[in-house]
């Protein structure tokens, strides 16, 4: 059974341990601004909410790529961008309609969640609960528009 990150909105405090841990992770540096989860702030009605790839079964990143740069690693199902062979050309930031995937200056490469090989720090590191790593079959885009209506909901209200 594929594993997936879960997110429950209701329990994040907005703290960014997991955007620490994503960016020391990754390049070894407390730096939020290098994270591949960001956590989103709601200000209208003070809701956090991280986000980050749902390692879509669509994956219309990997489609896009014209260099075949994102593949889905076998043991995880994460798709995963190589670097080597990464242009930087930008088309699967266009794809995705989520915007979870990242140009990198820097590099002059794209960045996307990767899981972290099957034991995604940003999971062990969230003191709420607010982000868990569980069978792929409970989370998904149907959540993700389900999180939405209730905040289209939320926000009519106001």
């Amino acid at each position: 059974m594929q594993k997936s990150l879960h997110i429950n909105p209701d329990k994040c405090t907005g703290c960014l341990q997991c955007e620490m841990a994503c960016s020391y992770e990754h390049y070894q540096v407390f730096n939020i601004a290098k994270s591949r989860i960001k956590v989103f702030d709601f200000h209208h009605t003070g809701r956090k909410v991280p986000y980050t790839c749902t390692q879509c079964d669509e994956a219309w990143c990997l489609h896009a790529c014209p260099v075949e740069a994102i593949r889905i690693d076998a043991g995880t199902g994460a798709k995963i961008v190589l670097d080597d062979a990464c242009v930087g050309c930008k088309v699967c930031t266009i794809a995705c309609p989520f915007g979870t995937i990242n140009y990198v200056r820097d590099t002059g490469k794209v960045q996307k969640c990767d899981l972290c090989g099957g034991e995604p720090a940003c999971a062990d590191a969230c003191p709420t609960g607010a982000i868990t790593y569980v069978d792929a079959d409970w989370t998904g885009l149907d959540r993700m528009k389900q999180w939405a209506g209730k905040l289209d909901n939320q926000q009519a209200a106001a």
